[in-house]
């Protein structure tokens, strides 16, 4: 299939674009002697450009967003429908998509209550931040306002969601940070610390955690800030016991768990939360991306009813609620397309296809293991995968970040498009990411590995 491109001159969107668009993480100086990349159509797994090339689209969006794929009408057609009825109102006042997708919402978190409306995955865990913040000042003097944040985690791109974020090259020339967050280790068994206890990696990386809760004293700490599976920082899943260690020494030390489903939420694993595989029951759950898969703004942050309730009594008689307010919280556009992009995960069962063909992805990716050395490791959940690419399997050594850029475009010239991490460490930008639509079939899944295969071959072959 091609595209046409007959409802608009080609050649004057790619002029002005480069002439009067920021692009996002990049530098635009190559424009003035290539084309930006300017896409003009999307249909199921596919993407068109101003030129009419064709991508086979394995990163939803570029990142980890358009869930259900693009081109649905449904959705659509149930914005504008919205739109026209009631477009916006301040969430200072209820609309009814709002109530009905906080209801299925909830219907799908045992144990949440609340949800808060806004725009973004950086802003849904700025209200967190500020619900810790003010919960300290409420109930404890303002001492307990400190949030723990975990290394390789991505949290945002405003200056406090930085701030928990333990990623350098993101944080970068973006100082000072807001003060109060702190750092504590990873836990990639495969990075393992030195030092680590190897067969009880799990219990010992979630031991770390309460080592930095000592240290900072506990009645200063209130919050943990975690992903479910560590996106951006290496798709790393959590190893055994961890996540079971972690719970306890929050319950221990009376500290809230924000758990960031900002990547992981609403399917991309094969449950509707990242979470869920692993028995957690947490405080504060942040959610955007996958929510309404792109096709309009929205965020959320849910809490327990426990959380909305330690708003109830003011001290002074005036701050018996959260302080708060996003403009854009009140569109009511997003919690539209929210409504029927559950429905269509629902009705087309994709979280069965997620676990299906998730594993089918990582069983092909363990082929290329076995074939190039240069993979050190896989990893992965559901549509969520990744692998190493290192220079010795021995050492670990991670290869320069120059030869994943160089996989990236080799499988951009040949038609697929794939995701990695970007300048985000001082040396572990050596990660190549995978996030299908969840509407992914073995075909597509075929075609990615092949482009994949094809690039390894051609870039390092005799790894």
């Amino acid at each position: 299939m091609t595209y046409s491109s007959n409802e608009f001159d080609a050649k004057e969107v790619v002029n002005n674009d480069r002439k009067h668009v920021w692009h996002h993480l990049s530098q635009h100086k190559p424009y003035e002697e290539n084309d930006p990349m300017v896409i003009v159509k999307g249909e199921g797994m596919r993407v068109w450009d101003a030129k009419g090339n064709e991508y086979l689209d394995a990163v939803s969006g570029a990142v980890w967003t358009v869930n259900v794929g693009y081109g649905r009408t449904e959705i659509a057609d149930a914005v504008r429908d919205q739109l026209v009825t009631l477009n916006y109102f301040a969430q200072t006042a209820g609309n009814v998509p709002a109530a009905q997708f906080a209801e299925k919402l909830i219907d799908k978190m045992p144990g949440m209550s609340r949800v808060y409306y806004s725009n973004s995955g950086s802003e849904a865990n700025e209200k967190v931040f500020k619900m810790v913040r003010q919960i300290a000042e409420k109930n404890y003097g303002g001492k307990k306002h400190k949030i723990l944040f975990r290394e390789r985690d991505y949290h945002g791109t405003t200056i406090t969601a930085l701030s928990a974020t333990g990623q350098f090259e993101r944080k970068n020339q973006y100082g000072p940070f807001t003060p109060g967050f702190v750092e504590v280790p990873h836990c990639c068994e495969y990075r393992a610390q030195e030092g680590a206890d190897l067969e009880n990696y799990g219990v010992w990386a979630a031991n770390q955690i309460e080592k930095v809760i000592l240290a900072e004293g506990p009645d200063t700490v209130g919050a943990l800030c975690l992903e479910p599976i560590t996106a951006g920082g290496g798709v790393i899943e959590p190893p055994h016991g961890y996540w079971e260690r972690v719970q306890e020494i929050c319950k221990q030390y009376n500290v809230l768990l924000h758990i960031d489903e900002v990547v992981c939420g609403l399917g991309r694993t094969g449950k509707w939360f990242g979470y869920q595989h692993y028995g957690i029951k947490p405080d504060m759950v942040t959610m955007a991306k996958g929510v309404a898969s792109g096709y309009a703004a929205i965020s959320c942050t849910v809490t327990t009813e426990a959380v909305f309730d330690l708003f109830k009594e003011p001290e002074d008689g005036r701050m018996d609620y959260f302080r708060d307010i996003s403009t854009f919280g009140g569109c009511t556009a997003g919690p539209a397309a929210a409504l029927v992009n559950m429905q269509i995960i629902e009705d087309e069962k994709l979280l069965d296809n997620v676990v299906e063909q998730g594993e089918y992805l990582r069983g092909r990716l363990h082929q290329l293991m076995d074939k190039y050395q240069v993979i050190g490791d896989v990893r992965g959940k559901g549509l969520f995968a990744g692998f190493e690419l290192v220079k010795d399997r021995l050492t670990k050594e991670p290869v320069d970040e120059a030869l994943s850029m160089q996989i990236g475009a080799h499988c951009m010239s040949n038609g697929v498009i794939i995701g990695r991490t970007n300048r985000s460490f001082k040396e572990y930008n050596n990660t190549i990411c995978l996030s299908p639509a969840l509407i992914a079939t073995r075909a597509d899944i075929d075609k990615i590995v092949d482009a994949l295969d094809n690039a390894l071959a051609d870039l390092a072959p005799n790894s």
